[in-house]
């Protein structure tokens, strides 16, 4: 498996199934409504927040991977369409994590050399950093979300 590959893999076991740390976003959503989704917890992000803030980026890069240019603001990676209700919330999640697969599609696709190329501007660094710097950025706010979790649950 090329390092593509296994980024790919990564994305997919951090967002879907199956990591080594025994979490991942879609079981630990499964049983969170649209109200505790929405609810901010004292000063903290909610985690509908939290999980559009971490495929915000998904987003982005997937669309320099389709041969487009990066458009993404950080002060924008916290906006997220309202959450009304439970259907809004069901096609919320449904859609991330589409988002999700296709972009670990474009992912595993990509040419080995095309990870060390510099990924839209030499501040950016290369490909690798980009897409390895995602799964990174997943797995810590997927901690926060479980914690987020509990305390609305207690």
């Amino acid at each position: 498996m090329n390092t593509s590959a296994h980024i790919a893999k990564n994305l997919r076991e951090v967002y879907l199934s199956g990591n080594w740390t025994a979490s991942n976003l879609k079981s630990q959503l499964k049983d969170v409504n649209w109200k505790e989704a929405t609810t901010q917890y004292s000063n903290l992000n909610s985690i509908a927040t939290l999980v559009h803030h971490m495929t915000y980026y998904v987003t982005a890069v997937a669309a320099v991977l389709k041969g487009g240019v990066l458009n993404a603001k950080d002060e924008l990676s916290f906006d997220h369409p309202p959450i009304e209700n439970e259907t809004d919330w069901q096609a919320f999640l449904t859609n991330i994590f589409n988002e999700v697969e296709g972009f670990a599609d474009l992912v595993e696709q990509l040419p080995e050399s095309k990870l060390w190329e510099t990924f839209e501007d030499d501040k950016y660094g290369n490909y690798y950093r980009n897409l390895q710097g995602i799964v990174e950025h997943c797995h810590y706010h997927l901690g926060q979300i479980a914690i987020i979790k509990k305390l609305l649950k207690e």
